[in-house]
């Protein structure tokens, strides 16, 4: 026989194991199952041509791979974590980018972009940005809040969220409300439809062609939808809905209804309409908490998907768009789930009070 001998490799029943889970497991590296394959070949005595035909790779890589495992056993298969570059950005510099991000705003704007913050402190753009991912700041985006200044805050919340998540016995829970002015907007052109590659385009200006108003009362336990569409939302249009949702509730149950504080929903005739209806109970929302009531969350539902990408050349076309994703919503109806106890939500209230100045906390 020619070329050079081949040092004898034997391995140890824990190796052996060792070798044969790499090859088996779903998570190792493709390169590390191969590299365990030509030692668990070699260690049967084949040669390296005999390997490297069985497993399909070169002759030389086998040789490499017996030579590392019986130098340097299991420890020489695992590839050592290489250095890479030297960081070019120090620990100081990058303080100071997420110091000025978050105290200080450039001269003659309102935020930090990422070119300006690049300007400012002698670093790249890119760098900035990567910077800024890496502490999740986003000067470029601004979010809305507003803190109820209901001195019966707590009280309300917790009436309201007990009852979405316990319920009263033999009672319906509704949340009722308004989506009031909603535009029947008509595209001064034609659409262009969706095509693959291009998505669906539209002239940015409109037509308006009059207003209707929603009225809903959403079933807490069930999702089914009561709605309805008047012109106008004061006492007597909100008189007539409540008639409408009367007509559809089983008349031995008590109905909880949850509205937010509305002139409407407080005017003389609809109080006068509660006082000889003793089975309704109200519940009122705190003060610029209109997310606690659920009929909100159909009201962006139904804008979402029926409503903004519309187009409509009259008002009746909009109710009729309206009241018939309503109906279908219906055939199918999915509560909302209020899963967040109060103790939550007031707890989260107090983290983001302490967060701003000027709560008094």
């Amino acid at each position: 026989m020619r070329g050079r001998p081949k040092k004898t490799l034997t391995l140890t029943e824990a190796e052996k194991a060792r070798l044969q889970a790499w090859t088996r497991r779903p998570k190792s590296s493709q390169r590390l199952a191969t590299r365990s394959r030509i030692v668990l070949a070699c260690a049967k005595g084949y040669s390296n041509k005999k390997v490297a035909e069985k497993i399909g790779i070169c002759a030389a890589t086998v040789g490499k791979w017996r030579e590392r495992f019986r130098v340097h056993r299991l420890e020489g298969l695992i590839d050592e974590p290489r250095p890479g570059a030297p960081r070019k950005v120090s620990d100081d510099q990058v303080e100071e980018v997420v110091t000025k991000t978050l105290e200080s705003t450039p001269k003659g704007s309102t935020h930090w972009s990422t070119r300006s913050m690049a300007k400012e402190v002698g670093l790249g753009s890119t760098t900035i940005h990567r910077i800024w991912r890496a502490f999740g700041l986003k000067p470029h985006r601004t979010e809305t809040f507003k803190l109820s200044p209901d001195p019966q805050f707590i009280e309300k919340l917790r009436d309201i969220v007990g009852l979405y998540m316990n319920p009263p016995d033999h009672a319906i829970v509704l949340c009722v409300d308004e989506k009031s002015q909603i535009q029947a907007l008509d595209r001064t052109q034609p659409l262009l439809p969706m095509r693959p590659g291009q998505v669906e385009r539209r002239s940015h200006d409109y037509v308006r062609n009059g207003t209707t108003s929603l009225f809903a009362a959403l079933n807490v336990k069930t999702g089914h939808v009561i709605g309805n569409c008047h012109s106008r939302h004061r006492q007597q249009e909100f008189v007539k809905f409540i008639n409408q949702v009367d007509s559809e509730m089983p008349d031995n149950l008590d109905i909880h209804i949850i509205m937010d504080n509305y002139g409407t929903h407080k005017a003389p005739a609809v109080k006068r309409w509660f006082e000889r209806h003793p089975r309704y109970h109200v519940h009122f929302t705190p003060t610029y908490a209109s997310w606690v009531n659920l009929v909100e969350r159909f009201f962006g539902e139904i804008t979402d998907k029926a409503i903004r990408r519309g187009v409509f050349r009259s008002v009746q076309a909009l109710k009729k768009a309206i009241m018939e994703y309503v109906d279908v919503r219906n055939k199918d109806p999915k509560p909302f789930v209020w899963t967040t106890n109060a103790d939550l939500i007031l707890g989260r209230i107090q983290r983001y009070c302490e967060r701003i100045s000027g709560t008094g906390h």
